[in-house]
């Protein structure tokens, strides 16, 4: 696992020491980085994790939180364009017995495009939509 995408629920389960799968999340994001792996992620989840770490942790929280991701050379960010909301939406519109959200639909086609296989999240949503996640839960 070089790559790894790493989606709100992952990310939340890293910033959060009380999560019950924090330790295991971190362990899963060591082994990728110590592969000297990449970390790969959207301004969508951006969007998402900031806020719910805000309603949860704290402003503060959120604020240490954005230091440590925008300063690493390790996290890839990748950016929803106009292409690839297209994309999204396709994915969440034809899936009806699904309850993908708009966001799980934008990492779907980024995890396509990159050819990941992997999430670090608890969110089944991705393995509903074919992808593995990681640690299981």
């Amino acid at each position: 696992m070089n790559t790894l995408f790493v989606d709100t629920a992952g990310w939340m389960m890293l910033a959060d020491g009380a999560d019950p799968n924090h330790e295991r999340a971190r362990a899963v994001r060591d082994k990728c980085l110590e592969k000297k792996g990449l970390l790969v992620t959207t301004d969508f989840v951006m969007d998402e994790t900031l806020t719910l770490i805000r309603m949860r942790l704290g402003l503060e929280a959120a604020e240490l939180w954005w230091e440590q991701v925008s300063a690493s050379q390790r996290i890839a960010w990748e950016w929803v364009d106009s292409m690839r909301a297209e994309k999204a939406r396709a994915w969440f519109f034809r899936w009806r017995d699904k309850t993908f959200s708009f966001t799980d639909c934008t990492s779907f086609v980024v995890m396509q495009e990159r050819r990941l296989k992997t999430a670090l999240t608890s969110d089944r949503h991705f393995t509903q939509a074919g992808f593995g996640i990681s640690p299981e839960v």
